[in-house]
């Protein structure tokens, strides 16, 4: 079993910082109209997911951890439609959608294990 010391050891936290990296890199090619719009609210909803993970496991009780967990399902619920937007406007490649999609869901599922294993133990107490 690996110890975890930081929220950087948690596996969940640096797929979604792989994610945001690629949300960034695929913005770079919308058009320029798209940079105070979608380009900004796709990058700051990517953004944001492992942010709450990084935040939430520094806090100082699991019941706050859950909190942020659940924040950064939300941000990644606001990524992924912001995603298909994108494909729909055509923006954004239908494959290139559906490899991003499909990496938010793994991050989801993950995050959802890791809600439920977190409230089985607040659960306990």
């Amino acid at each position: 079993m690996t110890y975890i010391r930081s929220y950087r050891d948690l596996k969940v936290w640096q797929k979604s910082m792989d994610l945001t990296v690629r949300t960034y890199e695929v913005t770079k090619g919308f058009p320029s109209a798209e940079r105070y719009g979608l380009t900004s609210q796709m990058r700051r909803a990517a953004a944001s997911v492992p942010a709450n993970i990084a935040e939430g496991r520094e806090r100082r009780s699991t019941r706050e951890f859950l909190q942020f967990l659940g924040i950064a399902r939300g941000s990644l619920a606001e990524l992924e439609t912001f995603l298909t937007l994108s494909e729909r406007l055509g923006l954004l490649q239908s494959e290139t959608g559906n490899r991003l999609l499909g990496e938010s869901a793994e991050i989801n599922r993950m995050l959802e294990s890791m809600m439920r294993a977190l409230e089985r133990k607040v659960d306990s107490v």
